[in-house]
């Protein structure tokens, strides 16, 4: 893995676990890199991407996998809101400028950022997202109450079924990930081979958890993968065995994640989902509706064109 100088070290450490340079190095190993704005001899801001060459010549920046979301991270500010609006301007202005060439730009930016004209100034363009997020998780008992009945129901139902196990046995998590797949007509959308890896990655730094709900037959009905990092606990990846799936055991693997955050009043967030029974399960818990903005900028037209195209008929992970 290159080296990183001190001072972008310390300025990482208050970033998300996906900017980190281990965790990029895990999921696109050597592909990876930072814009970076200062301010004299300090770090305002960076701009995390991953650059691959598409036939040879064309630098596309875009999402690595496995990674919910990427690009600006910025020093925080405590200036009055129009001076700190004032502040991002200028820092996003500057990462813009030091991006490398490239002929296709596609990336989901992190929801803390909510302001994106810096980069629609500069020709970009835009589509929100969403994710949902318990921004507060200290009080357990007022997040159970913001559940709707139905995940109350399941969460029960699946207490009588299962016991919630915490594993370190990737393979029984991939088992029913795959699953969940392989009832929907689709391969893994990752490399197991990078899966392995960033899961090897996390466990050296105790940053991930897998969930496993299993009976007492010994059949794992589901499955939940999450990281985290300081300040927010991710719901990363689920899964569950297609003939189990009416035990309420995802509910109840979900719901214990969130009292795993609540523990240390970490934030939960559910990494985000565009597809409509996933969002309708998502929303179940009350976690409240954050966007987030998936921004776009094509250099070449051939590019750009073919990238369209493939957004018109691919979902990506995290959608």
């Amino acid at each position: 893995m290159r080296s990183l100088e001190p001072k972008l070290h310390q300025f990482l450490e208050s970033a998300p676990i996906f900017f980190q340079p281990w965790w990029l190095e895990a999921v696109a190993p050597g592909l990876w890199d930072y814009a970076v704005a200062r301010k004299g001899e300090e770090i305002t801001g960076i701009f995390a991407y991953t650059a691959k060459r598409k036939a040879g010549c064309w630098r596309l920046l875009e999402m690595p996998p496995l990674t919910p979301w990427l690009g600006p991270w910025l020093r925080p500010s405590a200036a009055k809101y129009a001076n700190r609006l004032s502040e991002e301007k200028e820092v996003l202005s500057e990462l813009i400028a030091a991006l490398p060439p490239f002929a296709n730009l596609d990336m989901n930016f992190p929801p803390h950022l909510t302001n994106w004209l810096p980069f629609y100034w500069q020709g970009f363009h835009q589509t929100t997202c969403y994710t949902y997020r318990f921004e507060e998780t200290a009080d357990p008992k007022a997040l159970w109450d913001e559940t709707r009945p139905n995940i109350r129901t399941d969460v029960r139902k699946a207490e009588k079924v299962v016991k919630v196990k915490i594993t370190d046995d990737l393979d029984q998590f991939l088992r029913v990930n795959r699953l969940t797949f392989e009832r929907q007509g689709k391969p893994l959308p990752y490399a197991e081979a990078t899966l392995r890896e960033m899961d090897r990655q996390c466990a050296q730094r105790s940053a991930r958890r897998i969930l496993i709900a299993e009976d007492a037959q010994g059949r794992i009905h589901a499955g939940v993968y999450l990281v985290t990092d300081a300040k927010t606990v991710y719901y990363l990846m689920g899964g569950g065995d297609p003939e189990l799936r009416n035990s309420g055991a995802t509910s109840l693997l979900v719901w214990k994640a969130i009292e795993w955050a609540s523990e240390t009043a970490r934030a939960f967030d559910f990494e985000g989902s565009m597809v409509e029974p996933i969002e309708r399960f998502v929303r179940s818990f009350g976690a409240r509706q954050t966007p987030c903005f998936s921004i776009l900028k094509s250099n070449s037209f051939m590019v750009g064109f073919y990238r369209a195209l493939w957004r018109l008929t691919h979902r990506s992970p995290w959608t």
